[in-house]
C-alpha cells in the first residue's frame, strides 16, 4: 500500500509496532493517514510508544501528508497522553462506537496538523 510499519525490538524480540494508513478511502483524503500504534503491555513507560510515534510522524512528513488522525479508546489514558505530548489535538468524541469485554467504548479522534 506504500504506507510504513514500523516496528521496535528489545532483546530479540517484538515488543511494538506503529503504522500509517489511509484514513479513508477518499481521493480527497488521500493528505491524511490513520496512525495505529501497539506496546506490548509488559514494556509500557519505557519510551516504546514515543519513539515509535515520533518515527511515524517523521515519515508522514516526509512523504508529504498534511495531517494524522488517531482513533483512542476514551479509556486508553496514556495512550491519549502520549499523543497529546507529540502536539495532536481532540478533534472528536464518538459515543459507543465500540464494544469489546462485553460493554460499549467511547473512540476519541486525536488529529495532528503536520
Amino acid at each position: 500500500t506504500g504506507h510504513p510499519v514500523t516496528v521496535a525490538e528489545l532483546d530479540g524480540e517484538i515488543v511494538g509496532w506503529g503504522s500509517l494508513g489511509p484514513f479513508r478511502p477518499r481521493d480527497g483524503l488521500r493528505h491524511t493517514v490513520e496512525n495505529s500504534l501497539y506496546v506490548r503491555h509488559d514494556r509500557h513507560r519505557r519510551g516504546i510508544g514515543a519513539a515509535l510515534l515520533a518515527d511515524l510522524i517523521a515519515r508522514a512528513r516526509a512523504a508529504g501528508h498534511h495531517a494524522i488522525i488517531a482513533g483512542i479508546s476514551a479509556e486508553q489514558t496514556a495512550s491519549i497522553a502520549l499523543h497529546r505530548r507529540f502536539g495532536f489535538t481532540e478533534a472528536a468524541l464518538l459515543r459507543e462506537v465500540g464494544r469489546k469485554f462485553d460493554r460499549w467504548l467511547d473512540l476519541a479522534y486525536w488529529q495532528l496538523l503536520l
